[in-house]
């Protein structure tokens, strides 16, 4: 069929063979869709690694970017252990380990129960880890939970009381890595190390406002960016940090921390923001979605920053404390990450207010622990059906009952 075509086509002319034009300008537009998909997707890792043996512990990883890397890595068969908000007998959860197992024939990925809006929560877990002898194995720290307000959504509050974006985004995996440091310092010299840590361009928009971080803020978007860019002053300090610390056995620091920028990728967070966590903005995004499935990476697509940050030689080597997006390092836009005393009075600010919440949650879980006590007591001392006066009332049924009825 074509070659009869062809040949009319160049007998009697390109306008004699039917539906030419219309064939042509359909497939010049697929191809305009296909070369935008491919621009709009991003760069892809090449990066290989053997992860066998490696324990590699990840927050945010069941569900958008973060489960894209725990599947890829977990297919090159590292060890997982998922910090989660759920408790690891939850059948979501439960379904969830048992699916990737599956998808990755890796039996080695597991969860630990995390709550990373509390920081009472997030101490158990990080002292436990730590208070282990020998110093347990871990080779990466990934950390890609997040979240983000919708502009038209009310803003959430933690127990602690504080904004969850600077909460979550920030101040657990402050608390995390502070609590976590000598587990990292302690590991062998030989063991390449690493931490990825996440942020997005909203950082370039951000102020370290301290004052606006002790309540629930409304302008989420505000919120967000000063998260991100405390997230990123903490990771170029927390390098300092690693590299100042001199080893009992005088090598050199062998763990490097890294930020990733994935891009805007197609994850439950952005639909929710890009929906404003309105139904009728749910369906706004349903109906423009094939606009999002064009301009926005898919997770995979996201996480291929990360994969490169987790495997590629080059950066098991030399200095850490590096900026990458689209699989190549950056500068930051924000120089001030950089400065010392910016990250120093973030990192004084961080530990008082860590240190005032917790006195505060301490108190009040002494109060609550006290107030159970003293009901159980109550329930002992006081018979069931037992009336205010000492005298319980007679049982129905029983000896005391049935005289009291003659």
């Amino acid at each position: 069929m074509p070659i009869p075509l062809l040949a009319e086509g160049f007998g009697r002319g390109l306008s004699n063979i039917p539906y030419v034009w219309a064939v042509a300008k359909g497939a010049a537009i697929a191809g305009v869709v296909a070369l935008l998909k491919l621009y709009f997707g991003g760069a892809k890792c090449r990066s290989e690694r053997v992860m066998h043996g490696k324990v590699v512990m990840v927050t945010g990883g069941t569900s958008g970017i973060g489960a894209a890397v725990v599947q890829e890595l977990a297919k090159r068969g590292a060890q997982i252990i998922l910090l989660t908000h759920h408790a690891p007998s939850d059948p979501f959860l439960v379904d969830y380990i048992e699916d990737m197992r599956t998808i990755t024939n890796n039996e080695l990925i597991y969860a630990e129960q995390v709550d990373l809006s509390s920081l009472h929560s997030i101490r158990l877990f990080a002292t436990k880890w730590v208070d282990n002898a020998p110093p347990r194995r871990l080779d990466m720290v990934i950390l890609c939970a997040n979240v983000m307000t919708p502009y038209f959504g009310t803003p959430q509050e933690t127990l602690d009381g504080l904004e969850a974006e600077w909460m979550i985004n920030y101040l657990s995996t402050f608390h995390l890595l502070s609590i976590l440091s000598p587990a990292i310092r302690a590991q062998p010299p030989d063991r390449d190390v690493r931490i990825l840590f996440s942020t997005c361009s909203s950082y370039i928009g951000g102020n370290l406002d301290f004052e606006a971080t002790n309540k629930a803020s409304k302008a989420g978007s505000t919120s967000y960016s000063r998260s991100k860019l405390a997230v990123m002053t903490f990771a170029y300090a927390f390098q300092k940090h690693l590299d100042a610390y001199k080893r009992p056995d005088k090598e050199l620091n062998n763990a490097r921390s890294f930020i990733i920028d994935p891009g805007y990728c197609r994850t439950p967070g952005t639909r929710r923001w890009l929906s404003g966590g309105l139904i009728w903005g749910l369906f706004l995004y349903l109906i423009t979605w094939p606009l999002w499935w064009l301009v926005l990476k898919s997770p995979i697509q996201g996480a291929q920053s990360y994969l490169l940050a987790a495997m590629d030689a080059e950066y098991g080597r030399g200095a850490g404390g590096k900026l990458i997006k689209e699989c190549r390092q950056y500068e930051p836009l924000r120089l001030e990450v950089k400065k010392e005393e910016v990250a120093k009075k973030l990192w004084e600010f961080s530990e008082k207010q860590i240190e005032n919440l917790e006195m505060i949650g301490a108190k009040r879980r002494a109060a609550a622990k006290k107030e159970t006590a003293q009901n159980k007591s109550a329930d002992k001392t006081v018979p069931n059906g037992a009336s205010s006066g000492g005298k319980s009332e007679p049982v129905p049924g029983s000896r005391r009952s049935r005289k009291a009825a003659k």
